[in-house]
């Protein structure tokens, strides 16, 4: 296979390994990869079920389709996402269950745990309501990405960023892990959140986790 068919068939990879974790069901959640001068997108109403290499869609930044097929709804927040942090080459959009529960309720992830520092600070953001599908969702993104590789959409979900697709996977699931962990803390009482200057040395630990950086 060419290059661009071995990113078609790994991004297709992505979508069936987030499915088989109930991370989406049926045509929620989208994954997109940096391609030449152009980003590679799940199609609208994708899934691993329905969806071959070839149907994978290439657009350009400013939504435009080269070649055939409708790019997924949320082809905003990934352009504008590649578009805003250079050194992301792929970006994972998920329904998954912890993340969508905290976003509805508004809720950043705080330092309870040091791994939150793997995102680049002392918390993971929640974006700030958008109607999906729109520009205004992928600024609310953006905003969020500052400085970290992954937020919270408000009542919505959530989005993760990597230097590749398997970086933003992995991303993904840990984003999930302490989602799920925050609010089993939640549960139980108060959690003791860690102050900013262990977290800042849990960033020094982490090296190309820091701070701006995105896992690879």
């Amino acid at each position: 296979m060419s290059g661009n068919e071995d990113l078609r068939v790994a991004i297709l990879s992505v979508v069936a390994r987030l499915e088989e974790k109930g991370f989406n069901h049926g045509s929620s959640g989208n994954v997109s990869c940096r391609h030449g001068d152009g980003v590679l997108i799940t199609p609208t109403g994708g899934n691993s079920g329905n969806t071959a290499p070839d149907e994978i869609v290439r657009i350009t930044y400013d939504g435009t389709v080269i070649g055939e097929g409708m790019p997924s709804s949320e082809w905003h927040m990934h352009t504008q996402i590649l578009r805003a942090f250079p050194h992301v080459q792929a970006v994972v959009h998920t329904h998954a269950d912890a993340c969508v529960a905290l976003s509805c309720l508004r809720k950043p992830i705080p330092a309870f745990h040091y791994m939150v520092a793997g995102f680049g600070g002392d918390d993971i953001r929640c974006a700030r309501y958008a109607t999906f599908g729109t520009a205004d969702l992928a600024a609310s993104a953006v905003e969020a990405l500052d400085g970290r590789t992954a937020c919270l959409l408000a009542n919505h979900g959530m989005i993760a960023m990597g230097k590749t697709l398997e970086g933003a996977f992995n991303a993904t699931i840990k984003l999930e892990t302490l989602a799920r962990q925050y609010i089993l803390a939640l549960q139980a009482g108060e959690p003791v959140l860690l102050p900013p200057e262990e977290m800042a040395r849990v960033r020094g630990k982490y090296g190309s986790y820091g701070a701006g950086r995105v896992p690879g």
